[in-house]
């Protein structure tokens, strides 16, 4: 958050170090931009917002970055500039994200189709192209209460922001309650039900679980008293059990599950098609594509 380096770290470097701030030393700061997963957007061809305790400083750091940064740089006026322009980057698509899953919790009680009301909607030439899903990351889902905490600090409440983050965080529990209405309808017993959820990264063929809310999805499913499997290639089952106490699956059983619940979008799992994603459940499964990976007419449930 905006004075995060220069209010909170400096002091701390001054009081041990016995040094002076811009006299014996100096800060500079420029924020990560890596997208975890993209092969495309790469430390070198993202452009590099920099920033510095002084002028001179400043030029010091973007000249640093300019070495190595393809796509260039963007020298900030201060540190509290470049960290500010940080922090509202995922904010912005925190907030992008929790108004699309709250149009989906709309249009899903007025009966239509959220992907098809979005590709309408996309034909018009500034229309955003968000999805909605569950929110994690190490940035996304974080970033937006260091803003907050920054502004509740200097005396302002914000709203807007932190509505979108209860909205967001609320998604796993609004998963699993369409799941279990469906399943009810279906006269499929809710408990000890088995369960299969595919998926555990935060994102798709991305081996990343930091923050992921799945486990959201997975908590929640415990509650019904639930058997609940996850599935995920990606990710590393040890990191999974030491983080979360999850150990996923290495492959799950065909016809063995009552819902089936495609969490995340990997490639191998829109691989598999519905007929191959449907063979895992038993006669008279449900199947939720929470990730638009099926054409609408081949899932019981979306978002």
């Amino acid at each position: 958050y905006p004075g995060a380096t220069e209010e909170d770290c400096v002091p701390v470097l001054e009081k041990v170090s016995g040094l002076k701030f811009n006299v014996d030393f100096f800060a500079g700061y420029s924020p990560e931009r890596i997208n975890p997963g993209d092969k495309s957007h790469r430390l070198t061809t993202i452009k590099k917002v920099t920033s510095g305790s002084t002028p001179e400083v400043a030029d010091i750091v973007d000249a640093l970055y300019g070495e190595i940064i393809t796509a260039g740089t963007h020298k900030a006026p201060s540190i509290k500039v470049a960290e500010a322009a940080k922090v509202i980057e995922n904010t912005q698509r925190d907030l992008n994200i929790a108004l699309i899953n709250e149009l989906a919790i709309i249009f899903n009680k007025m009966g239509i189709d959220t992907e098809a009301v979005l590709q309408a909607a996309g034909t018009k030439w500034n229309f955003l192209p968000f999805r909605p899903g569950l929110v994690g990351g190490h940035c996304i889902g974080v970033d937006p209460y260091y803003l907050t905490h920054k502004a509740q600090s200097i005396g302002y409440h914000p709203e807007i922001i932190l509505a979108g983050r209860r909205l967001n965080d609320s998604m796993g529990a609004y998963v699993v309650a369409q799941l279990v209405k469906a399943m009810t309808r279906r006269r499929l017993q809710v408990d000890n039900a088995r369960v299969l959820v595919m998926g555990l990264a935060f994102k798709e063929n991305c081996p990343d679980l930091r923050n992921t809310r799945v486990v959201d999805i997975v908590a929640e499913l415990a509650d019904y008293h639930c058997q609940v499997d996850v599935c995920d290639p990606w990710v590393s089952a040890e990191e999974a059990q030491h983080e979360y106490g999850i150990t996923p699956i290495a492959q799950p059983e065909a016809g063995a599950y009552d819902a089936v619940i495609v969490a995340v979008a990997h490639h191998q799992f829109a691989a598999l098609g519905e007929a191959g994603l449907r063979a895992l459940g038993k006669p008279g499964h449900v199947l939720f594509d929470l990730k638009y990976v099926l054409p609408a007419d081949q899932s019981d449930l979306r978002l």
